[in-house]
């Protein structure tokens, strides 16, 4: 049977993907709204409730955690973003997904190779099973061009780093002040972005889109973000990766509720097999973790 901390972990990683899916709810509603802008300030929400939550005392960070974390919010967070919009211009939005899905896989052999850690082939194995399925959920039978396999696998390699680059600062940051520094980094990447972009452009957002941004914000970023950290840290980078499955199928679930998306037998059927992935995975025992007196940082304040 799984330990308590694989449990909370699972749950965790399980929450914080079911968020992020649920942000097809949002997306239609900002779809208007400038782009840079509208994640400038979703990141800014998600940085101030962050803030907030430590009652303004963030651990103070040396230079090397600074552009780590740094390069976390420039890949995982700007790059990421940037990679997916231009790849689901260039070819067909499943495609991109599908791709960008095989981040399990990537977890799985590069987190044991940085931490030089022996890879373990039944997580591999697990994470190949959920990306297939994950595959089969969003699957939608669309083509690609070479410019939108380079932008989606650009995609898929900021989306390794979001997770691979927080590693080494969870032990001693902890997963909110990580979150937290991660937004607070994305902000004026973003802000530069919006006045490449945009044009500087300054729009105020309706009341449904700012309903929208908040919720994108406050639930999806923040609390999406500190939830996988602490999966991370308590299940090891290539175990939590497994739960990236989840996302597809919470983006069905909600899609389906939204009456935009049918839940076909071959659907359900690639849904049962990220449920087996994962379990299959997670059941293979634990990979690095955070040591006990890190593990007291995932408490907010």
């Amino acid at each position: 049977m799984p330990g308590g901390s694989t449990i909370r972990g699972a749950l965790a990683a399980t929450a914080a993907l079911a968020a992020v899916g649920s942000l097809v709810a949002a997306s239609d509603v900002v779809e208007g709204y400038p782009l840079a802008a509208g994640q400038a300030l979703r990141y800014s929400l998600a940085a101030v409730l962050l803030v907030a939550i430590a009652r303004g005392r963030l651990p103070r960070l040396s230079r090397r955690e600074a552009l780590g974390l740094a390069a976390l919010a420039a890949t995982g967070l700007v790059l990421f973003n940037m990679f997916v919009i231009e790849g689901v211009r260039e070819t067909d939005p499943a495609t991109v997904g599908v791709i960008v899905g095989c981040v399990p896989i990537v977890l799985a052999v590069a987190g044991p190779l940085l931490e030089r850690r022996p890879i373990r082939r039944r997580v591999v194995t697990a994470a190949a099973v959920v990306a297939a399925g994950a595959a089969g959920v969003q699957w939608a039978d669309g083509g690609i061009t070479l410019a939108g396999l380079l932008l989606a696998l650009g995609a898929l390699a900021c989306e390794a780093g979001f997770s691979l680059l927080a590693v080494p600062y969870l032990a001693r940051l902890g997963p909110l002040a990580v979150s937290a520094y991660a937004c607070l980094l994305a902000v004026p990447m973003l802000v530069a972005w919006a006045l490449v972009d945009d044009g500087g452009r300054l729009v105020a957002p309706t009341a449904e889109e700012m309903a929208a941004l908040a919720y994108l914000g406050l639930v999806v970023t923040a609390g999406g973000f500190v939830c996988w950290y602490t999966a991370v840290g308590l299940l090891g980078v290539e175990r939590a990766g497994l739960f990236a499955g989840v996302l597809p199928v919470s983006a069905l679930v909600c899609s389906a509720l939204l009456g935009v998306a049918d839940v076909t037998t071959g659907r359900v059927a690639a849904v049962i097999v990220v449920a087996l992935g994962i379990t299959v995975g997670v059941r293979a025992g634990g990979g690095r973790r955070l040591a006990p007196r890190a593990r007291a940082a995932e408490a907010p304040g």
